[in-house]
């Protein structure tokens, strides 16, 4: 199994609760619209620490082929717009398990 793990940092720091909600809803409707889409966990941060991140995604996908299928589908790319808008930095990590 390839596990993607998503850490994101909003640019708004007044309204990262209602962002990481609206993130954490967008994210948990692609397990029902991504086949390849296998698991997801979505975390909302409760550090107060400035170098923490706001949200962090684990997902799990049978392969790499299934992680680029996820990349490119319609629903995650609604996803890639809205933090376009949204994030002041990302981190990203996949790896197999």
């Amino acid at each position: 199994m390839l596990k993607h793990i998503v850490m994101i940092k909003f640019n708004d720091r007044e309204n990262v609760p209602a962002l990481s909600h609206r993130l954490e809803t967008m994210l948990r409707d692609l397990l029902v619209q991504i086949d390849e889409l296998v698991s997801m966990e979505v975390g909302l941060n409760v550090s107060t620490k400035d170098s923490a991140f706001d949200l962090v995604l684990t997902a799990g996908f049978a392969d790499v082929k299934a992680l680029d299928a996820y990349r490119i589908h319609p629903a995650h790319v609604e996803v890639l717009d809205f933090l376009k808008d949204t994030m002041e930095k990302a981190t990203v990590v996949d790896y197999f398990v």
